[in-house]
């Protein structure tokens, strides 16, 4: 997903991805995986952003979108969580860029309950986002 601050969003969701050609962009750093896929989305659709910041922080790429910087992605998995915490609009999806999430334990099996119970939610909201269990 990409978005941006509403009073900027349509300019940005009409037409899209084209209109994202020369937009002001917010993305993470290039060494992130994220910012790979990214960057071969923009190639394959023939989009050159004008990158604006680029930070690991992915919080710090909303807050600057928030505050009308620019266009930033983030999962569909937190869209909602998004929109409402940072009043900002979607101005386009694609399931062309997949982000994958890892939970890593020192044990086998799950034992702490709010480790399970993080766990759980992830499956149940993050998975069932994508459609497969793969």
């Amino acid at each position: 997903l990409l978005f941006r601050d509403r009073p900027r969003a349509k300019r940005y969701s009409r037409r899209f991805p084209d209109r994202l050609a020369g937009a002001p962009m917010l993305l993470p750093g290039p060494s992130a995986p994220l910012r790979h896929a990214l960057d071969q989305w923009f190639e394959q659709h023939g989009i050159a952003p004008r990158i604006i910041a680029e930070s690991e922080d992915s919080a710090l790429l909303k807050t600057f979108g928030r505050g009308g910087r620019g266009v930033f992605p983030a999962p569909t998995a937190i869209e909602r969580d998004v929109c409402a915490m940072y009043r900002v609009v979607v101005v386009g999806r694609t399931d062309e860029i997949e982000e994958r999430f890892y939970a890593i334990s020192p044990e086998r099996k799950l034992k702490h309950p709010a480790v399970v119970a993080i766990s759980d939610r992830a499956q149940k909201g993050l998975l069932a986002a994508r459609g497969d269990w793969d």
